[in-house]
C-alpha cells in the first residue's frame, strides 16, 4: 500500500509528519516524487490531476483533503475506486466558529456599523433579540447540524433544510423541495452549507432570494457554484437583501476586477471558513486505510450518485 499526497509543500510535510507518527510503516510519497505510478494505491489531494486513472492505474481510493468532493466527480472514477471525504472534529469546529461569527456579524449589524465608521457617523441601529432573529441553514450534514446546535444556544430561532428528513433538538427541520419555500419565508439569515451537486448548483438565485423576507442576510460557506452572481448583486442593489458574507467564489481567487471586491453589501473571506488540520485529520485517514484494507466501509465514503 502506497499513499501519494498532492497538496502544497508545507501541508505535505505536515501530513507526512502526522502520518509517520501514527503509521510508521505506511509508504507515503509526496507529489511529484511518486516513484513507480503502478505501485500507487491511494491518493490524498484537494485538486486531483485530470489524468488520475491513467497516471495511477492501480488506484483503490481517493481521499479528498476537505469536505467537498465535487471536483472529483467529473473524473470518471471506476466503481472499484472509493472516494472518501474528510470527516474530522477539527474541521467541524472551524466551520462552526465561522458560521457563528458570520451570523453574529449580521445579527449585531456589523456591516452597518462599518459603514457608519467609514462615514464618521455615530448611528445606533435597532437591535432585535436573538430569539426574534430567524436563522436557517441549507444542508443538514455533519457541518450544518453542528452549526445549528451551537446557534440554538444563543437563542436564535433555528431551522434547517435538506433533501432528506433530519431531527435536531431545538431546530425546526424541513425536508424536500416542496418545503423549501416555507423554510425560506421564515429565514432572516440564510446560511448555505450544501454540497455542490447538479441539484444544488445555482440554488442561491433570484427565486431563492425573493422567497426570503425583506432585508434578509445571506452567508455562503458551501461552494461558489451555489451562487448566481448576477442575481445576488441584483438582490443587494434592490435592497431586498441587506448583506452577504461569502467565503467561496465561482473563481478562486476572484479576478481583480470582479464586482464583489468593492461592493458595500458584500463581505469576502478567502475560503477560510474551515480548513483540514493534518495533525487531527490524519487519525481518520489512517483509520480509513485500515478499514479499506480489511474490506470495511471507510468513514466519509461518498455516494457518487448523490454527490456527497
Amino acid at each position: 500500500m502506497s499513499l501519494v499526497i498532492r497538496t502544497s509543500s508545507a501541508r505535505s510535510a505536515a501530513w507526512r509528519s502526522a502520518l509517520s507518527a501514527l503509521a510508521p510503516d505506511l509508504d507515503v510519497r509526496i507529489w511529484p516524487d511518486v516513484g513507480d505510478p503502478a505501485a500507487v494505491t491511494h491518493l490524498l489531494t484537494w485538486k486531483p490531476p485530470s489524468d488520475l486513472m491513467t497516471r495511477f492505474p492501480n488506484l483503490r481510493a481517493v481521499f479528498s483533503e476537505g469536505a467537498g468532493v465535487d471536483q472529483f466527480l467529473s473524473l470518471g472514477l471506476p466503481d472499484g475506486v472509493s472516494l472518501v471525504r474528510i470527516v474530522d472534529p477539527a474541521l467541524t469546529d472551524m466551520m462552526v466558529e465561522y458560521g457563528v461569527w458570520a451570523t453574529l456579524a449580521l445579527h449585531r449589524q456589523a456591516p452597518a456599523y462599518r459603514r457608519s465608521q467609514a462615514a464618521h457617523e455615530w448611528r445606533p441601529q435597532a437591535q432585535p433579540l436573538a430569539r426574534d432573529r430567524r436563522v436557517g441553514v441549507l444542508g443538514l450534514g455533519v457541518l450544518g447540524a453542528a452549526l445549528l446546535r451551537r446557534l440554538h444556544l444563543f437563542g436564535f430561532a433555528c431551522a434547517g433544510w435538506s433533501r432528506g428528513a433530519h431531527a435536531i433538538d431545538g431546530v425546526t427541520c424541513f425536508a424536500g423541495h416542496d418545503t423549501l419555500a416555507a423554510f425560506l419565508h421564515r429565514t432572516d439569515i440564510l446560511i448555505c452549507l450544501l454540497p455542490l451537486t447538479d441539484e444544488t448548483r445555482g440554488i442561491l438565485s433570484a427565486r431563492t432570494f425573493a422567497a426570503l423576507p425583506q432585508g434578509a442576510g445571506v452567508i455562503n460557506c458551501g461552494r461558489g457554484g451555489h451562487v448566481v452572481e448576477a442575481d445576488l448583486l441584483a438582490a443587494l442593489e434592490s435592497g431586498h437583501l441587506s448583506h452577504a458574507i461569502l467565503d467561496v467564489a465561482g473563481q478562486e481567487p476572484l479576478p481583480a476586477d470582479h464586482p464583489f471586491w468593492d461592493h458595500p453589501g458584500i463581505t469576502l473571506t478567502p475560503h477560510v471558513a474551515s480548513d483540514t488540520t493534518p495533525a487531527s485529520a490524519a487519525h481518520q485517514l489512517v483509520d480509513n486505510l485500515r478499514r479499506l484494507r480489511a474490506g470495511q466501509t471507510p468513514v466519509g465514503l461518498v455516494d457518487r450518485g448523490r454527490g456527497y
